[in-house]
């Protein structure tokens, strides 16, 4: 079962996207747990044809996994991260268009819109809605999305549940072994299992071929240039999330660049990431790939002046590798070796190579996440006594009022408040078996995990608010007479000589407040992707 904000939230996705009926099937699937086909029918009182061609819509959106609960039929479970991706999809639409032209950006919204497709299919499609596009142009520009990992094929154990798999495998690893098992035997069981998952992943992937060599090419071409290849006709493919959550990573590592640097830090942290874009598997790796200081210096635009961000005598001028080691050491925080100048890193540097540290980023991105919403709710003390628990540990009350320089009148609840939203916790240690409260230490610290779940839980009930309020601004009768009245043929063509001064102006207000919600549901977005994308935070319960 989901978490009952994510819950709600994905229904609600679900319902904006395939209509009531499938966020029916959804609900149950999400607030019930793991179900057969009989048990969705009878808990959401729908026919067996409605609920068979919902689970189908699901399945066909790869919104669903399939697993089996022992001897019992196969049960259905409800795939929640790939739900809350589905807010990312305009991103992702529009990282294509920029990698790969706008035909590019068409082919992955297509895919998006179906859920997996075939090449015939997309092209046929394709063709459709723009009847002077050219086959090859389609197929060329197929075979750039599928060799640039913009688009993977995908196979029916796709559906399979990844946490069902590795239980099981990890079953088979602990029979292999006999008598009592140790902690350190049992970890190596479920390391083994997690291989092998990943394993079958990366095999399910080239288990089919997602290229395969053109057959109908002439003789004479062939002489003059290699076999061409082509996405094969016979494999479905599907987005490939990953490849868009990197780019997105990326931004967001150049923007955190920008905020503590200059734009000559974020010119080289671009340089730097481009590099190894092409190499980079997913948003959750702890390091990039190692890359040479030369590769990155030709990877810097020509017209880019480093030397408008550093200051240096006006008879020094100095070359542009000067200035780009000295960015690069700006970024390695390389004039403060200590632990604390790591952990405000960007990069780490290894002789004449150069890796990006995404962990530590990543890191700092949430505790930034999480102090952003702390000043909201308590201000500029709530940050600086939860400041001050990160850095020392436990402490008593005493002890935060005299160093954070509070009253204790002023001090205790703060304390209380932080604790009442998670953002401290409370730790009890007894001096005696009695556990008597006046003979007790009652110790403050922050429990990030704790912390961040809390702070997940709230970004999913912020943007089912969004949701609820958009749909509900487009359904009050007036807006939604005026907005069908724009959306008519003749009146688009026309919209100052059909629409009267008032319908004008209140259709421009409704635009106004739809684009304002949708720039607050971006930004709330961006903190479920730092904290559950980057951070691998999940506050989802098990599955029943």
């Amino acid at each position: 079962m989901a978490d009952p904000g994510a819950a709600k939230l994905c229904t609600q996705i679900v319902r904006s996207h395939f209509g009531s009926l499938t966020a029916t099937v959804a609900s149950a699937l999400l607030t019930r747990g793991r179900l057969n086909l009989i048990q969705i029918v009878q808990f959401t009182s729908l026919k067996y044809r409605t609920v068979r061609a919902a689970v189908l819509v699901l399945f066909q959106q790869n919104l669903l996994w399939r697993s089996s609960a022992g001897e019992e039929k196969e049960v259905l479970e409800f795939n929640v991260d790939e739900c809350l991706t589905r807010l990312r999809f305009g991103r992702y639409v529009w990282w294509a268009e920029k990698k790969c032209g706008a035909l590019g950006g068409a082919v992955v919204q297509l895919v998006l819109d179906h859920g997996k497709l075939k090449p015939p299919d997309i092209y046929r499609l394709l063709q459709e809605s723009t009847p002077d596009l050219l086959l090859s142009e389609c197929r060329e520009t197929m075979y750039k999305l599928v060799s640039e990992r913009y688009l993977r094929p995908t196979t029916a154990l796709s559906h399979i549940s990844p946490r069902e798999k590795l239980i099981q495998y990890e079953v088979e690893e602990v029979g292999k072994m006999t008598g009592f098992l140790t902690a350190k035997e049992q970890r190596q069981a479920k390391e083994i299992a997690l291989a092998r998952v990943k394993r079958e992943e990366l095999e399910e992937v080239t288990e089919k071929k997602a290229t395969r060599c053109c057959s109908n090419v002439d003789h004479d071409e062939i002489k003059k240039k290699p076999m061409e290849e082509e996405a094969d006709d016979e494999v479905h493919f599907r987005v490939n999330f990953n490849r868009f959550d990197v780019f997105i990573r990326n931004r967001l590592v150049e923007a955190a660049a920008f905020q503590r640097f200059n734009e000559g830090a974020v010119a080289v942290i671009r340089a730097t990431l481009s590099v190894s874009e092409n190499k980079q598997q997913g948003p959750n790796e702890t390091k990039s790939d190692p890359v040479s200081v030369n590769n990155i210096s030709a990877r810097i635009p020509e017209d880019e002046d480093l030397s408008r961000g550093l200051h240096y005598p006006p008879k020094h001028k100095p070359s542009h590798m000067d200035l780009l080691k000295e960015y690069l050491g700006m970024l390695a925080s390389a004039d403060n070796p200590s632990p604390s100048g790591k952990a405000a890193s960007f990069v780490s540097l290894s002789g004449s190579k150069v890796q990006v540290e995404f962990d530590i980023i990543h890191r700092r991105m949430q505790l930034q996440a999480l102090e952003a919403a702390c000043r909201d709710r308590h201000g500029n003390e709530g940050v600086r006594v939860m400041r001050l628990l990160l850095e020392t540990g436990k402490m008593d009350e005493k002890q935060i009022s005299k160093i954070a320089m509070m009253a204790p009148k002023d001090c205790r609840p703060l304390l209380f408040a932080l604790s009442a939203d998670n953002f401290i916790s409370l730790q009890e240690v007894p001096r005696g078996a009695d556990r008597n409260p006046t003979r007790t230490f009652f110790l403050w610290y922050v429990d990030l995990r704790k912390a961040y779940a809390t702070l997940l839980r709230s970004a999913y009930k912020t943007l089912y608010n969004i949701g609820v309020r958009r749909q509900s601004e487009a359904e009050e009768p007036l807006v939604k007479a005026i907005v069908e009245k724009s959306q008519r043929s003749d009146v688009s063509q026309d919209v100052e000589r059909l629409l009267t001064r008032n319908e004008r102006e209140e259709l421009v207000a409704w635009e106004k407040r739809r684009d304002e919600l949708t720039l607050v549901e971006t930004r709330v977005e961006e903190v479920v992707f730092i904290l559950r994308t980057l951070g691998n935070i999940v506050v989802d319960d098990q599955p029943g």
